[in-house]
């Protein structure tokens, strides 16, 4: 089987967008939760209003042309085709570095950080600072390949995006990731996988020990009253995928409504807005990463990763640098003491003014500043 990675371009077709019009035309919707809040989920109103507008004013060549600005490219790896944005910085000394998005989010993620770090004269900053960038889809996610059989689980993604990235002829590299892509990054300091010389994340995945309980500081009370509030209320949605996919899959495949919501929850519980995620991530820009869904029928195969991985997952000893930025909405934010308990090499820490779970798409300006003050710790 050929290797080598062939160009890629987004082009869906007109009856695929007016399939998606037909179908949100025709919703029948549920009755109005009975509470003035968010507690019972994404309310009918605020779900109505996204929808209205996806019907009526949303522009997909928009966003397809948009992405298509991007070298895009698809190698197999494993017998599984893998969708990548390849973008090459025109400074020399760039240091090759591999982003990684989780659920339920995108390569979209990134996009308005891809010429800060590519091209950070541009931007404020130094051509020192310069990096090329490789983009993955995770498997079942955006335009890569859907797995068939079981097994592509966050050990596998890690050794597929090593031979990814030395495909590329990047045999050093260095690597960051949220959500999953925390995950899958983290998991490729812990295989020592040699190419990988350093790697920064803005979720530390650290499940509290007992010992961990016994005297707490302030900040991991929060810490902990943050994780519980998750595991009561906001933890339905990684049950049901890490248990069933296939049965919410048939929902999120067939109906734009259900999945909207299903996704759009998570962008008002998990970034840092002021009463919609609207104010902070555009209209648009969310229903970009939702589209990518919707057109690759994504939604049970996405979901498949949890059935893979979730609980699953240890961090293991990490040798390799690592970076670490904190954002004030993120899901849970472990203390330097947890985390040193796995990583033990931290040459950064910080935390971030404002973001949540979705730094890069919600604080680009940041999320950069970030990763170009951890990556000048690493040769």
């Amino acid at each position: 089987m050929a290797t080598d990675p062939v160009p890629f371009i987004i082009d869906i077709p007109d009856t695929a967008l007016e399939d998606l019009q037909r179908r949100l035309q025709s919703v029948r919707w549920p009755e109005r939760e009975t509470v003035d809040d968010w507690s019972q989920g994404a309310p009918l109103a605020a779900i109505q209003s996204l929808c209205d507008y996806w019907r009526q004013d949303y522009d997909w060549a928009r966003c397809q042309q948009r992405l298509n600005q991007f070298p895009q490219f698809t190698t197999p790896i494993d017998d599984l085709d893998i969708h990548f944005l390849h973008i090459r910085s025109s400074h020399p000394h760039a240091r090759p570095l591999l982003l990684t998005h989780g659920w339920p989010g995108s390569v979209l993620e990134f996009a308005q950080v891809i010429e800060p770090l590519t091209q950070p004269e541009r931007h404020g900053g130094d051509p020192a600072d310069a990096f090329h960038l490789v983009l993955p889809s995770l498997p079942g996610y955006g335009f890569s390949g859907k797995p068939t059989r079981p097994g592509w689980g966050v050990e596998k993604i890690a050794r597929a995006w090593d031979t990814l990235m030395t495909r590329l002829g990047y045999p050093r590299y260095f690597a960051q990731g949220g959500d999953w892509g925390s995950a899958v990054t983290a998991t490729m300091a812990a295989l020592n996988l040699p190419g990988c010389r350093g790697i920064h994340l803005n979720l530390v995945m650290y499940h509290p020990q007992p010992e961990d309980l016994e005297q707490p500081t302030e900040e991991e009370l929060a810490a902990l009253e943050k994780l519980q509030f998750y595991a009561d209320w906001d933890s339905g949605y990684s049950k049901q995928q890490s248990t069933r996919p296939q049965t919410i899959g048939y929902g999120l495949v067939d109906s734009p409504v259900a999945l909207a919501a299903w996704i759009y929850e998570k962008f008002y519980f998990w970034s840092d807005h002021q009463g919609l995620p609207e104010s902070t991530i555009d209209r648009d820009h969310l229903l970009d990463n939702i589209m990518i869904y919707w057109l690759n029928s994504a939604g049970a195969s996405a979901a498949r990763l949890y059935w893979e991985s979730f609980n699953r997952f240890q961090l293991g000893n990490i040798t390799v640098p690592v970076g670490v930025s904190q954002f004030p909405q993120e899901i849970f934010r472990a203390s330097r003491r947890w985390a040193e308990k796995h990583f033990h090499n931290i040459v950064y820490w910080n935390q971030a003014a404002k973001g949540g779970h979705f730094a890069a798409f919600e604080q680009p300006g940041i999320f950069v500043a970030e990763l170009r003050d951890c990556f000048r710790q690493m040769d």
